[in-house]
């Protein structure tokens, strides 16, 4: 329990009117997350300002609040504790507790494996003394949350330090004054510019232990075996297999359900020793265990014993029962290539000729510049023996990269974007069996988790598994180095195309359109999802778009729908991409080109039925397929046309669909048969069931977006794309203050503004006509005075508590407000589709 007296006098604070509650049940720092006589701390995070949350944390049951200035309502039966920091009042209120308890301190760091050590370490220490550890939390939150439970009989706590910052280490460690101090390994973090950074900032919890106190540090990481010589304190190093470490793990035999291995510990031997713990990485956490054991003077023996009932932590190489009698190893918690390859390493070698080792990864946080390099090596070693590879998300997409390009099958490689197509992939295409073991790994914003759950045979089983309970949409934003960001829903794709399916039945070839990288939604990720969820074609607007395509593996036929240089066809050629045909003299530069490449080019020829753009005009079809008779070189796989006005005139588009079918009527009597015949573009898809022939290329409804309000998507369809920035400044004006370049627009009375770093250069209209409003805590804030380069001024006067940081959306929901690219193109005076392609590249697509 937390003391109010215990917090005032630590911290200095002051109580705000008279003192309600005196005991808390814990610290809270998400408003959402509220419960009954939580004491609410009001801090100030990348997410905003915790202050404007307070009523909602109080109406959830908190008793207490801990904050900077005090609440603007009705206070009556809280206790309200004011602070000049409540960072700063947190860390002393650890210290004050720690040293009042008197309470030894084990402190456990590292990129990976902290979680089971710390586990680990309470195991053996529990045989002895009463301990309380790490409960959740990273950085040095988890410190009071841990210290919240924390007793008087308590005479250790094994906690975790994450480092999310660089100075962080340093004010956690004079906060909790560790006597052990433990570092399991170091890798890659993207807040640190490189791992020795990363090192350097752990490496302070070794430096401050006492004289009288013990470092244990993994041998056989490079960066960690270093901090032997930064300690005043006694040190001991662990390691598996090799020489030089104080306690070493040999003879290790990995299996499905468990680890032997014997122990090395000085003079002493202890043979025939086991775990329940999957894979020889997480046998340092044992051998850590062992080494804070000794200094406690804890029996080996007895240590050893107490292992054998460590269990896996959830998200921690667990197996769980699969469908089909599958063996899942759900390692779904947290992924960086080093614990990906360790992962893999036991997969390898528990399979063999009788077992079928599939690995389902998802992306890696947090790698910084390694990213791509990271997930290659993962791809790569995946590639050496994995018999099926289901990548879920960007990231991972270039680990199955990696492995095709290693020499993996293709059909063995499987690329996805959204968990459910994930699941698809694994569901449908390869039934589940007794001899197939699944690893499940990824990061904790590829939600991996959730792919685990559909696998398992028993729901019931859903408890072991991380996160399950704490997936919010918070969860799922993880905000982009840019001020501005595009999110992009790519089960709201796979939903719309599995719709428009629907919509146009089996027989009718999807061709999906993904011309000016996907209407700005991403072509390689929109691409693939719709190809798993019925799309048979891609359609693209050049031979560029199309490479992209081919360059990231994605063998689908592809359509290029405008024009086509002459030194391109090669490439056509050799990249089996179709070509649009509409011109005699192409017609026969095309076919030379194709036979000096050596293969046939296959080609649409597109017939001008009304729209008056590129094709042949209806009236001189037939005469210029008689000029193809001799061109061998050319494949004329398909036809068709465009509707100009099927979003709005059915009856012109009767007229289009007419002149189609009078082209096809002699066509097909002087014996062209062709593959594709489509006219159909998303209005026509909708509307005119005529017009569907045996193909259809749809773009802007795949989208989630209505082509007009004669041709409306179902109502189950979803937008896909959400634009979204953060508040840079508040700041209230003075009556009359200009505002933006021009000063176009004069504060009304005092008025409250705010700044949002996005402009004209990312697609930000400025003129003739510009975006209108944007949404602020679900409420609509309008635009005001001139929109800049890269900052555009807003209006938040009648939305209180606005903060930096605060999350701006220009196109998507918040709260119980939607802004639409239809409402935008409306504005504006023009088409969703260019409000959606307008948004620079440079915003990253998440």
């Amino acid at each position: 329990m937390i003391s109010l007296y215990d917090l005032l006098e630590a911290a200095n604070g002051q109580l705000f009117g008279e003192p309600s509650a005196q005991l808390f049940s814990d610290f809270c720092f998400d408003s959402r997350l509220a419960a009954d006589s939580n004491l609410y701390v009001a801090l100030k995070t990348d997410r905003g300002d915790g202050y404007q949350y307070i009523q909602e944390a109080v109406e959830k049951g908190a008793t207490g609040i801990l904050c900077t200035r005090p609440p603007d309502f009705d206070t009556t039966g809280l206790s309200i504790i004011l602070v000049k920091d409540a960072d700063s009042a947190l860390m002393k209120w650890c210290y004050y507790i720690l040293n009042k308890f008197g309470t030894q301190v084990i402190a456990v760091t590292g990129t990976s494996g902290k979680s089971i050590t710390v586990e680990a370490i309470s195991h053996v220490l529990g045989q002895q003394y009463p301990v309380q550890r790490s409960t959740t939390g990273e950085g040095r939150l988890s410190l009071p949350m841990t210290l919240a439970k924390l007793t008087p009989e308590h005479r250790m706590v094994v906690v975790e330090l994450s480092t999310t910052q660089p100075g962080e280490m340093s004010e956690m460690v004079l906060s909790m004054q560790p006597h052990v101090g433990v570092v399991t390994r170091i890798g890659y973090a993207d807040r640190f510019e490189t791992a020795d950074q990363l090192a350097q900032e752990d490496s302070l919890l070794i430096e401050y232990l006492p004289t009288g106190g013990l470092a244990v540090l993994n041998y056989d990481d490079d960066r960690t075996r270093k901090m032997t010589t930064r300690t005043r304190a006694h040190s001991l190093t662990v390691g598996i297999e090799g020489f030089g470490a104080d306690l070493t793990a040999y003879n290790v035999v990995l299996g499905a359900t468990g680890t032997g291995f014997d122990v090395r510990l000085g003079s002493s031997r202890y043979v025939g020793r086991w775990t329940p713990l999957l894979g020889n990485h997480q046998l340092y956490s044992i051998l850590i265990a062992l080494a804070v054991g000794t200094h406690y003077s804890i029996d080996p023996e007895a240590a050893l014993k107490a292992l054998t009932s460590l269990q896996p932590l959830p998200g921690r190489m667990n197996p769980l029962n699969g469908s089909g009698g599958s063996l899942l190893i759900d390692d779904s918690y947290g992924a960086d290539p080093q614990s990906a390859l360790s992962a893999l390493e036991w997969l390898k070698s528990i399979t063999d000729e009788k077992h079928r080792a599939i690995f389902i990864f998802g992306d890696m946080d947090n790698l910084g510049e390694y990213k791509q390099r990271g997930h290659r090596v993962v791809g790569q070693r995946a590639a050496e023996f994995i018999d099926l590879f289901v990548t879920s998300g960007t990231d991972a997409a270039l680990a199955a990269r990696a492995a095709l390009d290693q020499g993996m099958d293709a059909r063995k490689a499987r690329i996805t974007y959204g968990v459910q197509d994930t699941i698809v992939q694994v569901q449908d295409h390869d039934a589940l069996g007794p001899n197939d073991i699944v690893l499940i790994k990824g990061g904790p914003s590829a939600h991996m988790e959730l792919i685990t759950r559909a696998l398992l045979i028993d729901q019931a089983d859903a408890e072991h598994l991380p996160r399950l309970e704490q997936v919010t949409e918070s969860d799922r934003q993880q905000h982009p180095l840019r001020p501005s960001w595009v999110e992009i829903d790519l089960d709201a794709l796979a939903n719309n195309v599995r719709g428009l399916k629907t919509i146009v039945g089996e027989g009718v070839t999807l061709f999906a359109v993904v011309k000016a990288n996907a209407y700005g939604h991403g072509a390689i990720p929109v691409a693939r999802t719709a190809l798993l969820n019925g799309a048979g074609y891609l359609a693209v607007a050049s031979m560029q778009e199309a490479l992209e395509l081919r360059s990231a593996g994605i063998d689908a036929p592809i359509l290029v729908m405008s024009y086509t240089p002459i030194q391109a066809i090669r490439q056509a050629v050799h990249e089996n991409i179709t070509i649009t045909l509409y011109d005699v003299e192409l017609a026969q530069a095309f076919e030379r080109a194709a036979r000096e490449a050596g293969g046939k080019l296959r080609v649409h020829v597109k017939i001008d039925t009304g729209m008056g753009r590129l094709g042949i005009l209806a009236s001189n079809a037939v005469p210029f397929f008689r000029q193809l008779h001799g061109l061998t070189h050319l494949d004329i796989e398909g036809i068709y046309t465009h509707f100009s006005m099927a979003d709005e005139n059915s009856s012109y588009t009767m007229e289009q669909i007419d002149r189609f079918r009078q082209v096809l009527t002699p066509l097909r009597a002087a014996g062209f048969n062709f593959k594709y015949i489509h006219a159909a573009n998303s209005a026509g898809t909708l509307t005119m069931k005529e017009g569907h022939f045996n193909a259809v290329r749809v773009g802007l409804a795949m989208y989630g977006l209505s082509p007009s309000d004669l041709a409306r998507v179902p109502d189950n369809f979803k937008p896909v794309l959400s634009w979204k920035t953060v508040i840079a400044q508040v700041k209230t004006l003075p009556p009359g203050h200009p505002v933006g370049y021009g000063n176009t627009y004069h504060a009304l009375d005092r008025e409250s503004i705010a700044v949002i770093p996005v402009g004209y250069a990312d697609g930000l209209r400025r003129a003739p006509q510009y975006w209108g409003h944007v949404l602020v805590k679900g409420q609509v804030a309008p635009i005001i005075g001139r929109v800049s380069m890269e900052k555009t001024i807003i209006s938040v006067h009648n939305i209180p508590g606005v903060s930096i940081g605060d999350e701006v959306v220009l196109i998507g929901t918040q709260g119980g407000n939607t802004i639409t690219a239809d409402d935008i193109a409306t504005r504006l005076g023009t088409v969703s589709y260019e409000v959606l392609c307008g948004i620079i590249p440079r915003a990253p697509r998440r």
